[in-house]
C-alpha cells in the first residue's frame, strides 16, 4: 500500500502535477523559506476534476480537496491565457484548448490559426494566474489573482517556458516569454506577480 510524504509543519502541498509548473511554482517560494511538497510525494493524494468556469474556482477546488483530503495547507493554483480577439478564449481550457489529448503544440497550432490574419494590434491577449491556499480543514485562507500582458507573436520564438510562452510577447522587451530567461520572467510573469503578492500573507497565515 502507497503512503504519502509525512508533511511537516511550515511545508506546503503544492496541488498540481504538471511538471513544470511545479518548478516553476517551487522556485518562486523557497527562496521565502517556505517548503513546498509535490502531488507525487502524496500518492494518496485523489484526482481533481478542473471543471470550474473561472480560473479562480479551479484554483480553489483543487487546493480545497487536496486538504481535505490530506489535513495539510495547500496551495492550487489554475492559469491560462486570455486573447481579446477572441473574447477571452482559451480562458480556463488553455490546457485542453485543442480537444482531447491536446498538447503544447496542439493548442499552439489552433491558437495561431483562429489568429491568421490578424494586425498585431488586434493580437493583445494577458496571462491570468489565480493562487489559493486552503488551510489543513480545507477552509480557504487566501484568493489571489493576478496578470501580464502581452501580445500574441505571429511565429514561435525561443525554446523556454512552456505552454503558449514561444508566442507570448513582452512588448516592452521584444521578446517572448520563451526567449527570455527564467530569472527575468519569474519577474514579470502572472505567476510570479501573484505569488510575490501571496508570499507574506502565506506566512503570515502559517504561522498561526
Amino acid at each position: 500500500m502507497e503512503t504519502d510524504t509525512p508533511v511537516e509543519r511550515g511545508q506546503l502541498v503544492l496541488a498540481t502535477r504538471n511538471v513544470k509548473k511545479r518548478a516553476e511554482l517551487r522556485a518562486l517560494l523557497q527562496p521565502h523559506g517556505i517548503k513546498v511538497v509535490s502531488l507525487d510525494e502524496c500518492p494518496s493524494a485523489p484526482e481533481v476534476v478542473e471543471d470550474g468556469d473561472t480560473f479562480a474556482a479551479n484554483a480553489a477546488k483543487k487546493a480545497m480537496e487536496i486538504a481535505q483530503h490530506l489535513g495539510v495547507w495547500t496551495l492550487g493554483e489554475d492559469s491560462g491565457i486570455e486573447v481579446d480577439a477572441l473574447g477571452g478564449r482559451p480562458g480556463v481550457y488553455s490546457a485542453r484548448y485543442s480537444g482531447a489529448g491536446a498538447t503544447d503544440h496542439s493548442n499552439n497550432e489552433l491558437l495561431i490559426a483562429e489568429l491568421a490574419g490578424m494586425p498585431p494590434e488586434r493580437r493583445d491577449a494577458r496571462y491570468v494566474c489565480h493562487v489559493a491556499v486552503a488551510d489543513p480543514a480545507g477552509l480557504i485562507r487566501l484568493s489571489i489573482e493576478d496578470y501580464c500582458r502581452g501580445r500574441i507573436a505571429t511565429e514561435p520564438r525561443g525554446t523556454g517556458g512552456f505552454g503558449y510562452d514561444p508566442y507570448f510577447l513582452i512588448r516592452e522587451y521584444h521578446r517572448t516569454f520563451g526567449e527570455l530567461g527564467p530569472i527575468v520572467k519569474r519577474q514579470l510573469s502572472h505567476r510570479g506577480r501573484a505569488l510575490r503578492r501571496l508570499v507574506p500573507e502565506l506566512v503570515r497565515v502559517m504561522a498561526r
